[in-house]
């Protein structure tokens, strides 16, 4: 890579973490281009250079803080050899010491806000959740196969476990006097444990 490639590769990692905080901190209405640079030490023009917009920079910001926490999880569920200890070992997504819970949650809800009115940000959220089932699809199909599970749709279960997770953060992020961390780690262990065995099926 030359020597611009590569300045112009940490320039905008540069950019795309001071953004990830004023995101985080102050939420997306309320930053600007300008305060993005001065987070960034850089001048507007700076900016502007790498990025068209601001609009330009929250896409790169929830795309790269997407693809981390992605690639963190399958990290996590790689530790795990079987197949429904995979399933329950996102855990630590309702961690409130871990400082990527406490920068990310703020996060996703500017950005499902968003994507309320933006296709492109609908186009993200897309790719992202289709990784995550395809991720959890791939344990269930493990199961299966070495008899943990008889599962008959992997991947509407994928679907359906992936939506008991994002539901529950929802509950614990916005509600956390009512929802505790313990509730919700029961309540997706419940939910996961009766999806798999069909006694979901039965309330």
């Amino acid at each position: 890579m030359s020597s611009n490639a590569q300045r112009e590769v940490l320039r905008r990692a540069q950019i795309v973490d001071a953004a990830l905080r004023e995101i985080s901190a102050k939420g997306m209405n309320n930053i600007t281009v300008e305060s993005i640079a001065k987070a960034a030490g850089l001048s507007k023009g700076g900016v502007t250079h790498y990025f068209k917009s601001k609009d330009d920079i929250c896409e790169a910001v929830f795309q790269s803080f997407f693809d981390f926490i992605f690639q963190r999880s399958k990290h996590n569920i790689d530790l795990y050899s079987d197949p429904l200890s995979k399933l329950l070992s996102f855990g630590w997504l309702y961690n409130w010491g871990d400082p990527d819970v406490s920068t990310g949650y703020p996060l996703l809800f500017d950005f499902m806000a968003e994507a309320c009115h933006k296709e492109s940000y609908r186009a993200i959220f897309h790719e992202w959740v289709n990784n995550w089932v395809a991720l959890l699809k791939d344990a269930i199909i493990e199961g299966n196969n070495d008899g943990t599970f008889n599962c008959s749709d992997p991947d509407a279960t994928a679907k359906a476990i992936s939506a008991v997770y994002h539901g529950l953060a929802v509950r614990w992020y916005l509600d956390r006097d009512s929802h505790s961390t313990q509730w919700t780690i029961t309540s997706f262990t419940d939910a996961i444990n009766g999806l798999l065995t069909g006694s979901l099926n039965k309330i």
